[in-house]
């Protein structure tokens, strides 16, 4: 990678609007708290601490935004988030309101998307993907499967056992050119979009364009359940 003074700037969306139902909690996923931190501070910590990332929206539910801005980016000091914003009804609505509101004064060649949920992105999964976007414009982070997959029809019955090796588990951030992912999620609003369900989903529907992944880290985990949260404490406790 070229020096870190040279790089081209980049902006992270991290998207912290979901409802988390699946928790079963009344507290929202995003501000359960891990160690005494709700575990959106883990998160806006990695990209407040990146050399690589430059500034940060965030993204969040409507009624949380006043409690975003005190309590998480003014409480902790994430100096990197100049924008809380209203998410959408659905994933993709709350990126292109992330997008609608990169900052144009600021030069932004590369948009890193990264879900809220996942604490544990860090420095070395953020220069593998700034490396990769460099390169091919559009990357998402994964993991190749440690399991067999299979594809099953509507009465789940198995019909297609693809090979492991060419199996990846995707998980963020998704990082593209600004212009790129701006002109997809600008096409994608205007058609039918109910089964993407993320960005590379958008890139290669609408722009045709190929995605490259890259490896992120089996610890990159989405914080969903209650089970998530116990694997969670135990990530935490290595550090």
């Amino acid at each position: 990678m070229q020096g870190i003074e040279n790089r081209k700037q980049c902006a992270a969306i991290v998207l912290a609007a979901g409802q988390g139902k699946r928790m079963g909690t009344s507290v929202q996923k995003q501000y359960i708290e891990l160690n005494g931190k709700p575990l959106i501070y883990y998160t806006l910590r990695a990209f407040q601490e990146s050399e690589i990332i430059d500034t940060v929206l965030l993204v969040v539910g409507k009624e949380e935004i006043s409690y975003a801005q005190e309590e998480i980016v003014g409480k902790y000091h994430f100096s990197k988030v100049n924008a809380v914003i209203e998410g959408g009804e659905e994933r993709y609505d709350s990126v292109w309101k992330g997008l609608q509101a990169i900052d144009e004064s600021r030069n932004i060649s590369y948009i890193f998307i990264h879900d809220g949920a996942r604490p544990f992105v860090n420095e070395a999964i953020l220069r593998r993907g700034y490396e990769s976007v460099e390169r091919f414009k559009a990357c998402v982070a994964g993991m190749p499967s440690k399991d067999t997959v299979k594809l099953a029809d509507e009465d789940d019955f198995a019909v297609h056992t693809p090979e492991r090796k060419y199996v990846w588990v995707i998980q963020t951030p998704q990082i593209f050119e600004k212009e790129l992912i701006i002109e997809a999620y600008s096409r994608l609003m205007n058609a039918e979009h109910a089964d993407v369900t993320d960005d590379a989903m958008a890139v290669e529907r609408m722009m045709g364009v190929p995605i490259k992944m890259f490896r992120g880290s089996y610890e990159n985990i989405k914080i969903t359940t209650p089970e998530d949260l116990s694997i969670a404490k135990v990530f935490l406790g290595k550090e």
